[in-house]
C-alpha cells in the first residue's frame, strides 16, 4: 500500500492487541503518525503467576508499547499512551496531548473492548450477573462516549476528520448475550447518532464490523500461530473463514483515504464488504468474506 496517509494524525483507542492492533499497524504502514493507547504497558501488565481482582484486566502478554512499534516498522510513527478510556481526566489529557504535538486529529478509532472476561456465554438474561454486564457497558460503551466527547473539538476546527466504531456484526441479528449485543448493536447505534450531529461540519462516523477475528487471544485458543493457524479448524472448521485483525486495518485506512467517504456517514459496514469496493487484501494475501461464509455454512444449519 502506499503512503495514501501520510501526514494525517490518528487515534486507535484499544490498540494493545486484536482488532485495534491491526488497525493501528495497517493506519502506519498507510503513512499516519498514530496514537495508539491502552492499559496494559511493559511497566504494568500482569504476569500470568500473579493473582489479579476480579474483572481487572486481561492476563496478556501485549502491550502498547509493542503496538506502537509495530506501526513504526509498517512505514508510520507509532506513539504509545497509556490511557483507562473509563477516566475522563486521563481521556482529556489525551488529546490535550495531541493537540500540542499535532494541532490536529484526523482519525479517531474507537475499540476500546475489555468485555471477553466479562461475556457469560449460555447464559439466559435472567442468569446473568448484573455487575459483569454493567462493568461491560462501561467498558465498552461509555468509554466510547468519552473519548469521542473529547476527540471532536479537534476535528471541529479543520471542518474534517474520520471517526470508526468498532462493532460485532453488520445486521440487527441478536448476538447471543444480551449484555454483548447492547455493547456491540450501542456501538452502530452511537456512529449513526454522532453522524448526525456531526453531517454539518463535514465530519464522518460510521461503524466497521471484522468477521472471524484470528486475534492472538483466539490463536491461542485453538493452540496455535499464525503460521499454522489452518490447523485450528480441527477445532473448529469455521475457522478456515477466519481473518486476522490486518484486514479490518485495511478497511479502516482505505475509508480514511476515501474523499467520498462522507457518502458513508452514518452506516455500518464490514471488512470484507469494504475489501470488494476497495480492492484490498488480507496480509496474507487472501480475502476472506466471513458474511458470505456465516450465510453458506452457519445461519443455513442454525436455521
Amino acid at each position: 500500500m502506499t503512503q495514501v496517509l501520510k501526514g494525517r494524525i490518528a487515534v486507535v483507542a484499544g490498540a494493545t492487541r486484536g482488532a485495534g492492533r491491526g488497525i493501528a499497524c495497517m493506519l502506519g504502514e498507510a503513512g499516519a503518525i498514530v496514537y495508539g493507547t491502552g492499559r496494559s504497558t511493559r511497566a504494568t501488565r500482569p504476569q500470568r503467576s500473579q493473582a489479579v481482582a476480579p474483572f481487572v484486566l486481561q492476563q496478556r502478554a501485549e502491550t502498547i508499547e509493542e503496538t506502537a512499534e509495530m506501526v513504526s516498522a509498517y512505514g508510520g510513527v507509532g506513539i504509545a499512551m497509556q490511557v483507562d478510556h473509563t477516566d475522563e481526566a486521563q481521556v482529556r489529557a489525551l488529546f490535550e496531548r495531541v493537540r500540542a504535538e499535532q494541532g490536529r486529529l484526523d482519525i479517531l478509532v474507537n475499540d476500546i473492548w475489555g468485555g471477553d472476561e466479562l461475556t457469560e456465554w449460555g447464559k439466559p438474561f435472567w442468569e446473568l450477573s448484573i455487575e459483569k454486564g454493567l462493568l461491560m457497558q462501561q467498558r465498552a460503551v461509555h468509554t466510547h462516549i468519552i473519548t469521542s466527547r473529547y476527540a471532536v473539538p479537534l476535528m471541529l476546527e479543520r471542518r474534517q476528520g474520520l471517526i470508526v466504531e468498532i462493532t460485532d456484526g453488520d445486521t440487527p441479528a441478536y448476538r447471543g448475550n444480551l449484555f454483548y449485543d447492547l455493547a456491540k448493536a450501542s456501538a452502530i447505534r452511537l456512529a449513526y447518532g454522532v453522524a448526525e450531529e456531526l453531517r454539518p461540519h463535514h465530519i464522518t462516523a460510521l461503524a466497521v464490523t471484522p468477521g472471524f477475528l484470528r486475534s492472538e487471544a483466539m490463536l491461542e485458543h485453538f493452540g496455535v500461530s499464525e503460521a499454522n493457524w489452518q490447523e485450528g479448524t480441527q477445532k473448529d472448521p469455521h475457522f478456515i473463514a477466519s481473518e486476522t485483525p490486518f484486514f479490518v486495518g485495511r478497511a479502516i485506512a482505505a475509508l480514511a483515504a476515501d474523499p467520498e467517504m462522507m457518502s458513508k456517514t452514518g452506516g455500518a459496514f464490514s471488512s470484507w464488504g469494504l475489501a470488494k469496493e476497495y480492492g484490498y487484501t488480507d496480509i496474507d494475501g487472501r480475502r476472506p468474506d466471513w458474511g458470505r461464509y456465516f450465510a453458506e455454512h452457519v445461519a443455513i444449519v442454525a436455521a
